[in-house]
């Protein structure tokens, strides 16, 4: 809601309009409503879309807004992403039990709550000795569980804490060398129907490009390695301060932790999807010989 209400304003002040010109239409998705378990085991990253996206289609709805970690790289004939928001920090956060100030203070054979592969596989590759349960829901619900005592610890976006105003309760935001983020997290995608040219050109004053680079690079990565939620996969882009070129860095875990694939490459901003490309083709090459570590060619 905080996503679309920032769309909403978004459009508002860019033309001027009466704040009845845009109206929200809360809905609810299959992956909002089944938290208790893993994305992986009922369909991935198309069950925070798929009804979302048939009311676009039907013509219900003109545009949807999207955290675009959770958009499935392959969309519905017909759809488009026109647009994307300046990208908010893309870390994580580590959130614990009070006395915890770093993964290194979880005590022995802890449980760390996560639904997620990718948290869960870099957890574990600094620290076998923990348990993982699955968490899922709101930003509020898995803090509230963590003052229960449900978990000593879990993780959340730090740009979801940051737009609810409550990156205090993070103990701290994770460097990306300390853990890699998802694809895109920290993005906002704006999905419409692809003839929809004259709604494109409302939107457009809305359009940040080093965000949108980096969407169209991080999902070429995530394309290519057939990221679904079933295999652990990271990755963050960079655009140069002159916005010419555009760094990536990717890679692939096994669910344990016990083995990774990192690679890094840079490329012209023009070539940002082919640079998401090479970089998964490499890792897939390279995890090719790892059978721990399963992409979409294995």
């Amino acid at each position: 809601m905080w996503q679309a209400e920032a769309v909403k304003q978004g459009l508002l002040e860019a033309h001027d309009w009466p704040q009845d010109a845009v109206e929200i239409i809360p809905m609810s998705t299959r992956g909002d409503r089944v938290q208790d378990r893993p994305l992986a085991e009922i369909g991935g990253k198309g069950l925070f879309t798929e009804e979302i996206e048939a009311g676009l289609l039907d013509g219900r709805l003109d545009l949807a807004v999207h955290s675009m970690k959770d958009v499935a790289t392959q969309l519905p004939d017909g759809l488009i992403i026109s647009t994307y928001l300046p990208r908010e920090d893309p870390r994580d956060a580590l959130i614990a039990a009070p006395g915890i100030g770093s993964l290194d203070d979880v005590p022995a054979g802890a449980i760390v709550g996560t639904a997620s592969l990718r948290r869960g596989a870099q957890t574990l590759a600094k620290r076998p000795d923990l348990r993982l349960e699955p968490m899922r829901g709101s930003v509020q619900t898995r803090l509230d569980k963590i003052e229960k005592g449900v978990a000593v610890a879990t993780y959340l976006a730090y740009a979801g804490l940051k737009r609810l105003g409550l990156e205090d309760r993070a103990v701290k935001p994770l460097e990306t060398t300390e853990m890699l983020p998802a694809l895109c997290q920290g993005i906002i995608g704006i999905e419409i129907n692809a003839g929809n040219e004259a709604l494109a050109a409302l939107l457009a004053p809305l359009n940040h490009m080093p965000s949108h680079y980096a969407a169209l690079c991080e999902r070429a990565m995530l394309a290519r390695l057939d990221g679904s939620c079933r295999t652990p996969i990271a990755g963050l882009s960079q655009v140069s301060a002159d916005g010419a070129t555009i760094h990536l860095k990717g890679a692939v875990f096994a669910d344990d932790g016990s083995a990774s694939i990192f690679h890094e490459d840079s490329a012209p901003v023009a070539e940002a999807a082919a640079l998401g490309t090479r970089v998964g083709d490499v890792i897939a090459g390279q995890a090719a010989d790892i059978p721990a570590i399963t992409v979409g060619d294995k």
